[in-house]
C-alpha cells in the first residue's frame, strides 16, 4: 500500500510540474490556439505552430561570416525569449534566431522561453519586470546582468545585431 500511495504522489507531482511548460490557450481575437508562459522549443512541434515555426526555420539563411565571429563569444550569456506565437515578428524572428543558436551549438538550457498574450503577460507573472512592450523581446544577459536587447526586429540582422551585444 505504502509503495502505491507513493506512486500515486510520484505522478500527481510529475503531471504538475510537466503542466508547467507549453501551456496554450485561445487567442480571442483569431480564434486560434497560442502558447503562454514558460515553454521549450519542443512547444512548436504542436500542429498549431509547426508549420510555420519549420518554414521559416528552414528557410533562414543565416550570415555565416558574423556567425564565426559569434563562436566562443556566448559561453558566458543566458538569453531569455519574450514573444506570441500570435505575432508575425515573433513568427518570422524566432524560428530564424534559433537556427542560429543551433548553428553555435548554443545550449538550450540556457534559453528561456517566455510566450505572453496580446497584452504582454504570461500564464502567471513570467514576463512581469521584464519591461516587454513589443514581441518578439530576446534579452541577453552576463552573470545575470541584461546586457542588451533585440526588440520586435533586428536593427540590422539578427546574427550582427548580437554580436554587437555579445561585444
Amino acid at each position: 500500500m505504502k509503495n502505491f500511495i507513493l506512486i500515486l504522489i510520484l505522478l500527481i507531482t510529475s503531471k504538475i510540474f510537466a503542466q508547467q511548460f507549453n501551456n496554450s490557450t485561445i487567442d480571442t481575437v483569431k480564434n486560434k490556439k497560442m502558447l503562454i508562459g514558460y515553454c521549450t522549443r519542443e512547444a512548436f512541434q504542436d500542429t498549431a505552430f509547426k508549420d510555420w515555426f519549420d518554414e521559416q526555420y528552414n528557410s533562414y539563411q543565416p550570415d555565416y561570416e558574423t556567425i564565426d565571429q559569434l563562436e566562443g563569444k556566448l559561453d558566458d550569456v543566458t538569453i531569455t525569449i519574450v514573444m506570441g506565437t500570435w505575432c508575425s515578428d515573433s513568427r518570422e524572428q524566432i524560428p530564424a534566431f534559433y537556427k542560429i543558436l543551433d548553428e553555435l551549438n548554443y545550449p538550450s538550457d540556457k534559453v528561456t522561453l517566455i510566450c505572453v498574450d496580446r497584452k504582454k503577460k504570461g500564464l502567471s507573472n513570467e514576463a512581469d519586470g521584464l519591461n516587454i512592450e513589443l514581441v518578439p523581446t530576446i534579452i541577453f544577459y552576463r552573470n545575470g546582468e541584461e546586457i542588451g536587447r533585440i526588440i520586435e526586429t533586428p536593427q540590422e540582422s539578427l546574427e550582427k545585431d548580437l554580436l554587437g551585444i555579445i561585444n
